[in-house]
C-alpha cells in the first residue's frame, strides 16, 4: 500500500503545467507535460492544442519549423533533445524558424549589409519583459 502512495507521489511530482505563448497568437497555450519530456515533443504538443483549439494564424503541423524559448536560459532557442523540466523554467514562447534564402544570404554577406528588423521576435520579447505594473 505504501508503495502504490509512493509511486503516485512521484509521477505527480514529475508533471508540470507549463504556458506557451505563441508568436502572433491572441493568448497563451497552457497544458500539463512530463518533466522528462523533450522540447520537440512538448513543441508538437503546442502545435496540435493550437489546431485542436482552432487557433488563428494556422501554424502547421511540422515541429522542425518552430524554436522553443525560455525567458529564463537567455535569447538562445531550447535544444530539440533536451528535456523541458531541465531549463526551470514553466513560461516558453514559441515562434517560426526563421527561413533563409541562401540567395538572399550570399548577395548580403558579400555587400556587407546585415538585415535586422525591427519587427524580430527579440524586440517583442524585450518589450514584453520590460512592462512593468505600476500600483495606484
Amino acid at each position: 500500500m505504501l508503495l502504490s502512495k509512493q509511486k503516485k507521489v512521484e509521477a505527480m511530482k514529475k508533471r508540470i503545467l507549463i504556458m506557451v505563448n505563441v508568436v502572433g497568437s491572441a493568448g497563451p497555450l497552457r497544458f500539463v507535460v512530463n518533466e522528462d519530456e523533450i522540447v520537440a515533443s512538448v513543441i508538437d504538443m503546442a502545435l496540435k492544442s493550437y489546431a485542436r483549439e482552432g487557433r488563428l494564424p494556422v501554424l502547421g503541423s511540422n515541429f522542425n519549423d518552430f524554436l522553443l524559448y525560455c525567458p529564463l536560459t537567455g535569447s538562445d532557442a531550447l535544444n530539440s533533445f533536451d528535456t523541458i523540466g531541465a531549463h526551470g523554467g514553466r513560461n516558453f514562447m514559441l515562434c517560426k524558424r526563421p527561413q533563409t534564402d541562401k540567395a538572399t544570404d550570399i548577395g548580403t554577406q558579400a555587400a556587407g549589409i546585415t538585415k535586422k528588423g525591427s519587427g524580430s521576435w527579440k524586440s517583442w520579447m524585450n518589450k514584453t519583459l520590460s512592462l512593468k505594473v505600476t500600483s495606484h
